[in-house]
């Protein structure tokens, strides 16, 4: 343990070299630093994000339209819901049941055609985001 007369002796020497702590001002500009770091990764990610959020939501309405397909080859009369391809076990339970945005995905039959729809971000149907 060190004694009084050593840590006086340290403590004159941090004086004198200036290096006691670090000043509010060094700590602002370490914060600030960090802040432009950050906010520089959030501009490049997040357009991203969405991309792959359109793109993960592509690829599960793809799924369900090969599901519905299935269900209609047994079923030619009607268009399922999502609950009736899980209960039919058309549906994989480790599929999503909805898209990125914990939406219902809506499913039209029309003839042969099948159509699985999204919503997309804004959460309503019928406009320029839809996904199919």
């Amino acid at each position: 343990m060190p004694t009084t007369t050593e840590i006086q002796q340290q403590m004159r020497i941090a004086r004198r070299t200036g290096r006691e702590g670090m000043t509010l001002i060094e700590i602002m500009i370490a914060i600030t630093i960090i802040a432009m770091v950050v906010g520089g990764v959030a501009v490049a990610v997040l357009p991203n994000l969405e991309k792959a959020r359109i793109k993960t939501t592509q690829t599960d309405a793809q799924a369900m339209r090969s599901a519905v397909t299935l269900y209609r080859a047994d079923n030619p009369r009607g268009c399922p819901t999502v609950d009736d391809l899980m209960a039919g076990q058309y549906l994989d339970a480790t599929k999503r049941k909805t898209d990125a945005w914990d939406l219902d995905f809506q499913i039209k039959c029309e003839g042969s055609d099948v159509a699985v729809i999204s919503a997309g971000s804004d959460g309503q149907f019928g406009t320029e985001d839809d996904i199919q």
